[in-house]
């Protein structure tokens, strides 16, 4: 059964990491560190890497007996909006990234699934799919501004932070507004 082929990699895209320059004798090691253009749609529908802006990669390249093994980490800045109040988040994100990356032809071929482990393409590894894995599981999916966040009133749609601490929008039915009287009486 013939096994579905990617497209070509090209060696100039900042995410393709060319490891020519790396032996491939297992021990052998290579650091990478740049900063890279973040993909488009990094991210999760209330928060993620805006498109463009810049992504720090720290990564080691580390060849082993089936591939090159890539760990070490990304930093960016993260945007979005607070799930409870809606304000914009501007945050920054650090993950870490581990792995295999296997040569073709390796016996990863026969002893693993085609999408379990990453596949080189001749010298070229694409470290995109890795990276987005790595960010999007790294998200909340429902963000926060901060932990305590009170978020707003769901009659006034105004942030309960901005609200008198006595705000309320209780409507009492005039059948028992004689009662309520009694109680401010009490009071």
């Amino acid at each position: 059964m013939p096994k579905h082929l990617p497209s070509q990699l090209d060696p100039r895209s900042p995410l393709v990491l060319d490891t020519r320059e790396l032996p491939r004798r297992p021990g052998a090691l290579r650091t990478v560190t740049r900063v890279v253009p973040a993909p488009a749609d990094l991210g999760l529908e209330m928060i993620g890497v805006p498109e463009g802006t810049d992504l720090s990669l720290d990564l080691s390249l580390q060849s082993v007996s089936e591939g090159v093994y890539v760990s070490g980490t990304v930093s960016g800045a993260v945007q979005g909006e607070c799930g409870r109040c809606l304000r914009q988040i501007d945050d920054s994100l650090v993950v870490q990234i581990q792995e295999l990356y296997a040569y073709a032809d390796s016996t990863t071929d026969e002893t693993t699934e085609e999408d379990e482990v990453g596949r080189m393409q001749g010298d070229l590894i694409d470290l995109e799919p890795t990276l987005r894995d790595a960010v999007v599981l790294a998200l909340p999916t429902n963000p926060l501004c901060r932990e305590d966040c009170p978020g707003l009133c769901i009659e006034c749609g105004v942030h309960w932070d901005e609200l008198p601490a006595d705000h309320s929008h209780e409507q009492v039915d005039p059948r028992w507004a004689g009662l309520s009287q009694l109680t401010r009486k009490e009071e």
